[in-house]
């Protein structure tokens, strides 16, 4: 039966960053929505961002066109163009390859909620403003190309 209890998909804040980055990822959750339906054209996941959590660092897909629509609260987009405000209802859509890095931040005093259409492989990935960039190959890597040492993922 497709249909599935979202209360079912268990919520994690694992992050694949290495540790300089993720203090600000402290209060992301998510659930990862397709994979539980067994999808692998596309990731639908929904994000909860407790006050002061990002949803990521800045980023954006070379190779995989992405959406993000608010259900619940309001958040600041943070792109290249500034900051824009998104509530309940808002969405914003990010084509592959538009060099636009983006990010979510709850500024607000209340969680607030949004869901994510993308790619289901996110290499590579640029980070604009992070000495990281991930490569097709899923490594994490300085941007000369270097690896960072292993992460533990939790």
């Amino acid at each position: 039966m497709p249909k599935l209890a979202f209360e079912n998909i268990p919520a994690t804040n694992q992050s694949g960053f290495p540790p300089q980055y993720t203090d600000v990822l402290k209060g992301r959750w998510y659930r990862r929505m397709a994979k539980a339906g067994g999808l692998t054209d596309f990731g639908v996941t929904h994000v909860r961002l407790e006050p002061g959590a990002w949803s990521s660092q800045r980023h954006w897909h070379p190779d995989g066109d992405e959406l993000v629509m608010m259900t619940e609260g309001e958040a600041i987009l943070v792109d290249n163009d500034g900051e824009h405000s998104m509530a309940a209802g808002d969405f914003a859509a990010f084509p592959k390859n538009d060099g636009n890095g983006h990010c979510l931040i709850n500024r607000g005093t209340v969680p607030c909620s949004f869901i994510v259409i993308g790619p289901t492989k996110p290499w590579p990935v640029h980070f604009p403003d992070i000495d990281v960039h991930h490569f097709a190959d899923g490594i994490k890597r300085h941007k000369d190309g270097s690896e960072f040492a292993p992460i533990n993922t939790r």
